[in-house]
């Protein structure tokens, strides 16, 4: 009998868990369509290795809009799809924290910390931003791209990067919702409806570079580095981790069923093909087929030495000294002039201690006929 139950137990220890994940369409190269219609997308594709990999995890990957896996409602909430179990979870979102780690689960990462934010904003004709790199938003209007990260309360987990300094209290927010929440979010901006989106670092680079059968608005998003551009990006202080396979029900555990042949996957030559594939291999966690940790740099970051005079790659640099009227109070004490600033003391400040870093986190001062220039990466 002992024997017979040890059998049956062990029957069921190998039998297959299938889980459906939900995914929208229009996050390249995280998420979207073929040009035949097909899903796809790093987070598919992860999926489907790990179904390949392992005996015990078929994961079925279904097309779902963003908003009924997470919606803005309410100031967040969990969408209904996931909520009435039309699906398991949702693919490649990013652990945040707030009300998202309040009210979901999160697998762990398959990619490192890698979602830096930032504000966006409107160029002036001289091509200077509406937003400069030491403002606080007090009496301005920001924007959130409603059922995306950084969520509305992103901002009251980042510190302005030039000041290091939190946001101001006074800001007026307003959340843009629909179907395609950041095309929303670009036209407020442009209708001049707020002053700046509160956004992905990388949101606007990847939507201005956009793609034949694309589901955002192409023309919103002209004018990258011109018309509008980043100011303030290498905000990591809302994240708790990195882009995840599956958001889904607090305690529904999906996030232990997955982990074994997540962690299987992300050590195999697969995971480094997929990483290649999408160009994502400076924010893949290094395996043995990795020529050299992180190898690779991501197409948002902007080393000191390539900075731009001004916003036409789409990245600002801070205000120089005349067109911002800084002086020595406006200056934070720690900056060490001449060189970059240590990154573990730009992680702490900005994470409060947190063991998160990235890409664009990175402060430098250089020096010029008595004129500083400071440089947000």
């Amino acid at each position: 009998v002992a024997a017979a139950r040890a059998a049956t137990t062990a029957a069921e220890s190998r039998t297959m868990t299938a889980i459906t994940l939900g995914q929208d369409t229009n996050y390249p190269p995280y998420a979207f369509k073929t040009d035949d219609g097909q899903l796809a997308g790093f987070g598919k594709d992860f999926a489907d290795g790990m179904t390949a990999l392992c005996d015990d995890v078929e994961i079925v990957v279904v097309e779902e809009k963003w908003n009924n896996c997470w919606s803005s409602e309410g100031g967040g909430t969990l969408g209904a799809s996931i909520a009435n179990g039309t699906v398991d979870g949702c693919m490649t979102y990013t652990h945040t924290q707030g009300v998202r780690d309040e009210q979901a689960d999160f697998s762990d990462a398959i990619l490192d910390l890698n979602k830096a934010a930032g504000l966006l904003t409107l160029l002036d004709e001289d091509g200077s931003p509406a937003v400069n790199g030491f403002d606080d938003l007090a009496g301005k209007t920001s924007i959130d791209v409603g059922g995306w990260a950084p969520t509305a309360d992103g901002l009251d987990f980042v510190e302005n990067k030039c000041s290091d300094m939190p946001y101001s209290n006074d800001y007026k927010l307003l959340v843009a919702n629909g179907d395609q929440a950041n095309d929303v979010a670009m036209k407020m901006l442009r209708d001049g409806e707020g002053d700046a989106i509160f956004i992905y670092a990388d949101q606007a680079y990847e939507y201005a570079n956009c793609r034949e059968g694309a589901e955002w608005n192409c023309t919103l998003w002209q004018g990258f580095g011109t018309e509008y551009a980043y100011v303030q990006t290498g905000q990591f202080g809302y994240v708790v981790n990195g882009t995840t396979l599956a958001l889904s029900q607090k305690g529904s555990g999906i996030r232990e069923k997955l982990r074994p042949c997540m962690t299987k996957f992300i050590a195999t030559k697969e995971y480094y093909d997929i990483c290649v594939k999408h160009n994502l291999v400076s924010d893949c966690y290094s395996n043995d087929c990795f020529l050299v940790e992180n190898e690779g740099i991501d197409k948002t970051t902007l080393l000191i030495d390539e900075q731009p005079e001004d916003c036409l790659v789409g990245y600002c640099p801070s205000q120089i000294a005349d067109e911002c009227d800084i002086t020595d109070e406006d200056t934070p004490d720690e900056v060490k002039p001449e060189e970059e600033v240590d990154a573990q003391e730009v992680k702490d400040a900005d994470d409060g201690g947190n063991d998160i870093f990235g890409h664009y986190a990175g402060i430098s001062i250089h020096f010029n006929s008595g004129i500083f220039f400071l440089f947000v990466l």
